[in-house]
């Protein structure tokens, strides 16, 4: 069974314990019998002052790219920062009284998804004030197999919040490996450690840990949807509903115009492996088409270690683009970080002009695709920093 950095730190009982700390943290952060994590270092005499939470909050529901107010946490009665918010963040005031700083923030293996970034901040603000950070490491739920880590690398001409420097969108990476690899390539030089978990080897996923499943934001709702988040992702930046509002975010996706039933038959056509695709009708709460009836597809993943996410989710758009040429269109994603939504597909593949990759001819197309995910040096660039 795997067990998180949290339940190694639990059993050292480190000297440092009873001094100030900071915590970055969420209700996804939990030990591996499913306490909460700031609960469960309270509980054994760690002496935490204030709690810092990412974007969704502390308790995991806030709405994707809404902005997080500072709260008091209900169940421990402490302080909470928002780092998603007013600012991303901690200030000098926030860290004044704070002697070391805790990170223990579960992450989904995808380079947009913004717990590791905040990871970043956290990491330069320590540095700048000369904290020392420690990172409570986890497992890369989407596995750490870097034979199946999908480009493009991230072209700076597009950095944002969904990713600063260049790294691969599946990056089959710990956020303690990743903190490690930045630290050294981005010249940051805090005073960092990383408490490792124990029981994971890379070519595990999620439901290999033998450890039930923890939703880290309100569309994750389940192995399923992380394992195709890295492509389907991708289609906020177009008028198609990428299964937000449904129980099924990123393994359903639809329009009210899209004929589920076509889109089903060419994309298994198209065999793509690993993942099987069924029509399906839904009604979404929220998102692209809140309580209209989309039509469209369901995926059913057969062999996790054959999908590839990224691949998957360019060719669903392509296929949706070519069949429905009339309704089919490129929007802004509005986000607290991003308020005009611009350029919204850039950010999330990491490269300019994305949108002009759509215009090559099918076959063309796909050999780009193929191209430009495979990431040769990724591998060799990361070795030296792995923990695993």
């Amino acid at each position: 069974m795997v067990r998180f950095g949290i339940d190694i730190l639990l059993e050292q009982q480190p000297s440092w314990k009873l001094t100030n700390i900071g915590l970055v943290t969420n209700n996804a952060a939990t030990t591996s019998n499913g306490i909460l994590s700031r609960k469960a270092l309270l509980d054994a005499g760690f002496n935490i002052k204030r709690l810092f939470s990412p974007e969704h909050g502390l308790d995991v529901n806030g709405a994707d790219g809404d902005a997080i107010k500072d709260v008091s946490d209900t169940v421990t009665g402490l302080p909470v920062t928002s780092l998603y918010g007013e600012k991303l963040v901690p200030s000098q005031s926030d860290l004044m009284h704070i002697d070391i700083l805790l990170f223990d923030i579960p992450d989904v293996g995808s380079r947009f998804y913004t717990y590791l970034w905040t990871m970043t901040y956290v990491m330069e603000a320590a540095a700048q004030y000369s904290k020392i950070l420690i990172i409570l490491d986890r497992p890369n739920p989407i596995s750490g197999n870097l034979q199946l880590a999908e480009g493009p690398m991230l072209d700076m001409t597009t950095t944002s919040f969904l990713g600063r420097w260049p790294l691969p969108i599946r990056h089959s990476c710990t956020l303690g490996e990743l903190a490690i690899y930045f630290n050294t390539t981005q010249n940051i030089k805090v005073s960092l450690e990383i408490v490792p978990c124990s029981g994971w080897n890379r070519n595990m996923f999620q439901p290999d840990w033998l450890l039930p499943f923890v939703p880290t934001s309100p569309a994750m709702q389940s192995f399923e949807s992380m394992l195709l988040y890295p492509g389907i992702c991708l289609l906020e930046a177009t008028n198609v509903n990428e299964g937000r509002g449904t129980s099924l975010p990123f393994c359903t996706l639809g329009a009210p115009w899209i004929d589920g039933t076509a889109l089903a038959t060419a994309f298994n056509q198209s065999r793509h492996t690993g993942v099987k695709a069924t029509s399906t009708s839904y009604i979404p709460r929220e998102g692209n088409y809140k309580h209209e009836t989309c039509h469209g597809i369901k995926l059913e993943i057969s062999a996790p270690k054959e999908i590839r996410s990224v691949i998957n989710g360019l060719l669903i758009i392509q296929l949706i683009r070519t069949m429905y040429p009339d309704h089919f269109s490129w929007r802004p994603y509005p986000t607290n970080v991003n308020p005009s939504g611009a350029f919204h597909l850039d950010r999330l593949l990491g490269i300019s002009n994305s949108e002009s990759l759509f215009d090559l001819p099918f076959l063309a197309f796909i050999d780009k695709i193929k191209q430009m995910t495979h990431i040769h040096d990724w591998k060799q660039q990361i070795s030296n920093y792995l923990i695993y």
